[in-house]
């Protein structure tokens, strides 16, 4: 299945059903006068997050989605019928945005999330409904009301709790490899990764998904290399994972490549808790190991963890402070909620 993040297409909900004209003509009946009923609602466009999609791939070749219209209204004050909602099933994590890209009108984070995007035009008045005292028999009647329409973009942002960033081939593939059961091409060349992979990982028994995005190059945020589009998919992540070629001429140099293009980007990547790895140790020896590690965590700022994704080195090691940083975001996040809801309800009469 091939991977797209981003589609434009064009939705448009239904038009009502046209109110009908009639007349009473029945037997025995002195005075007849008008009966025509109502149209229908035009069906609505709704948006749908479901399980097992994980890509946009659909939209290329379907591109353009027409809710059906109401039915018209009969004679005997009967209402026309509804038209049946559209709904378009997206995957979990897309984001309904405007035209011009300015605007974020839906996001869809959990399984079964239903949101109506466009209302259905009602339906138009029969005759009846025109009725009065000095207009007995009116023949009026109501078209429906037209739906709308737009163009939008969907934009798939993976959920994933932690990701992986770095240059490319500093083995980010061969990680997540190693830890779950993704199978991410690795090769001995730059951007062997062209699309984002996503993996579960299962350790002391605890899980959470790890999301792997093509590596960075310096000026990735003017477009060189394959650019920076793929760190939207690491935006809700709660953790990152920075990993470091050993083999690299200047391992400072490398890190601070990576991190000055997550700040270009923005979207609070570098606010993020993240953990920094020196990948690749099983080509050195341990002085040479201890001598770069000490050159990165200085560049950095944080204890670096020497691993080996190939030869399983260190890997668990990464994976608990992963797992501890994720607890830590999750329990932030619990006290800032509940610190929300004591503001709120901290109120005095005036």
């Amino acid at each position: 299945m091939h991977f797209l993040d981003q589609a434009k297409i064009f939705v448009r909900s239904g038009t009502g059903g046209g109110g009908a004209v009639s007349f009473r003509r029945e037997k025995f009946i002195e005075y007849g006068g008008p009966d025509g009923g109502n149209g229908g609602k035009g069906g609505d466009i709704v948006f749908e997050a479901v399980a097992g999609l994980n890509t946009l791939i659909d939209f290329r070749y379907t591109q353009h989605f027409r809710a059906p219209r109401g039915k018209g209204g009969a004679g005997s004050n009967m209402t026309g019928g509804g038209g049946d909602d559209l709904v378009i099933k997206v995957p979990v994590g897309t984001q309904v945005i405007s035209e011009d890209k300015e605007h974020v009108l839906l996001d869809f984070t959990k399984v079964g999330q239903r949101e109506i995007f466009l209302r259905g035009g009602d339906g138009g008045r029969g005759n009846l409904s025109y009725k009065t005292s000095t207009n007995r028999t009116p023949r009026q009647h109501g078209t429906g009301w037209p739906g709308d329409e737009a163009w939008v973009w969907l934009r798939l942002k993976l959920l994933a709790d932690a990701g992986l960033v770095g240059l490319p081939n500093a083995g980010k593939s061969t990680f997540i490899n190693a830890v779950t059961n993704a199978k991410a091409k690795v090769g001995e060349y730059a951007f062997t990764t062209t699309r984002p992979q996503l993996g579960v990982v299962r350790h002391k028994e605890r899980e959470f998904v790890i999301a792997d995005i093509p590596g960075l190059i310096e000026g990735a945020a003017d477009g060189a290399g394959i650019g920076d589009r793929f760190l939207g998919h690491i935006e809700r992540c709660r953790v990152l994972l920075h990993l470091v070629d050993a083999n690299d001429p200047d391992v400072a140099e490398s890190y601070r490549i990576v991190r000055e293009e997550l700040e270009a980007y923005g979207a609070g990547l570098t606010d993020k808790p993240f953990v920094v790895a020196l990948n690749k140790i099983d080509t050195l020896d341990d002085e040479l190991i201890a001598a770069i590690s000490a050159e990165l965590e200085a560049a950095s700022g944080a204890e670096v963890i020497a691993i080996s994704g190939a030869a399983g080195i260190g890997v668990d090691w990464v994976l608990d402070r992963m797992i501890e940083a994720i607890g830590d975001a999750d329990a932030a996040k619990t006290i800032a909620a509940d610190d929300e809801g004591e503001d709120a309800l901290d109120w005095s009469p005036v």
